[in-house]
């Protein structure tokens, strides 16, 4: 490399993990009635998040109206940055709409997996709220990061085959991940993703829950709407119970 390009930039590694929007059909009428019903009307404000959209489960990739599809997306705050499909046919089709394509299909690698293990994705449900807390007893031997400054706006951080601890607030705009748990002990505005390898058993606390999205191993949900009072501002732990979102509030 010619001493000008040292000058100019630098290439480095960089984590980054995304959201999988997983297609079940190509009837993009009744996927407009579901984006609706999931992320409210088409055309809302903000800047639009960032997906890999995964269409192995359709029966054929080829006939899908991709323009169409990316149109829809688009008009309810998504993003696609990508295909994901380990047919290598779908490449041309990516490539038409400047899109990444992405072999890798956590579906493809369970299947090497023994038939005990859990699934390392599971698909996204609705989130469940109660007031009563869950007793159990976890013990985990995960490393730990901890953070002890605010996280702000735009800033993410990665707890890369880790637990996650976080001193301070993390703000709206923020985005926080860990393989293992995530615990906040300030008020949590941003995004939290716990479990990003796929561990179910992943959890999030939280002193004050006030999160735009939260998830545990692929099972995420945006919370636009209001909190329910039993929730909002209140110490919270976040989990899977039957493939399902749960929060339920703490020291109760």
């Amino acid at each position: 490399m010619s001493q000008a390009a040292n000058t100019t930039f630098d290439i480095k590694s960089a984590s980054i993990d995304l959201l999988a929007l997983i297609l079940k059909t190509d009837d993009l009428d009744a996927l407009s009635t579901a984006l609706e019903q999931r992320f409210g009307k088409a055309g809302k404000a903000g800047a639009p998040e960032a997906f890999v959209v995964d269409i192995e489960a359709l029966p054929s990739p080829s006939t899908l109206d991709l323009g169409r599809l990316l149109a829809l997306l688009q008009d309810h705050g998504i993003k696609a940055v990508g295909l994901r499909h380990p047919d290598a046919a779908v490449a041309s089709l990516a490539a038409a709409q400047n899109l990444m394509h992405i072999v890798e299909s956590p579906r493809s690698a369970q299947a090497t997996q023994p038939a005990t293990e859990p699934p390392a994705e599971t698909p996204r449900a609705p989130v469940e709220t109660t007031a009563a807390p869950v007793v159990q007893t976890v013990v985990s031997t995960a490393p730990t990061m901890v953070i002890d400054r605010p996280v702000r706006a735009g800033q993410q951080i990665y707890a890369k085959g880790a637990n996650l601890v976080v001193l301070a607030m993390v703000s709206a705009g923020a985005e926080i991940i860990a393989d293992g748990d995530i615990h906040v002990y300030a008020p949590l505005r941003g995004r939290a993703l716990a479990g990003a390898r796929g561990n179910t058993a992943a959890r999030i606390y939280v002193r004050s829950m006030e999160a735009e999205l939260v998830s545990i191993a692929g099972v995420y949900r945006t919370l636009e709407q209001a909190l329910p009072d039993s929730i909002k501002g209140k110490p919270t732990q976040i989990f899977l119970e039957n493939e399902r979102l749960v929060m339920t509030t703490l020291g109760e």
